[in-house]
């Protein structure tokens, strides 16, 4: 299994390696404090499922506003990464 490092320099074609060190520690700090908004939102929605119990559909509605609520954290993670990225770029 592929890091999320590993994973954003194979999408930047290889240009994490300009990053130096401070900037790859605060895109490592993004990282982690999005997981823990991640892990927030699928512990509530987890809660929910559990009140929601025999009702499909909101159990589909959880489910779908989870979907929501994560791909808008990873939207916000990666603008935040970008942010840092397009700093490194200027400066190089």
């Amino acid at each position: 299994m592929k890091s999320s490092f590993e994973l954003a320099l194979e999408r930047t074609g290889g240009n994490l390696n300009k990053i130096d060190d401070a900037k790859k520690s605060k895109i490592a700090e993004i990282e982690i404090k999005f997981k823990s908004k991640i892990a927030e939102a699928e512990l509530a929605a987890k809660e929910r499922l559990l009140k929601a119990r025999g009702d499909r559909e909101k159990i589909e509605q959880i489910q779908s506003d989870l979907d929501v609520e994560i791909a808008s954290i990873n939207s916000k993670s990666e603008r935040e990464k970008n942010k840092i990225r397009d700093d490194t770029d200027t400066s190089a």
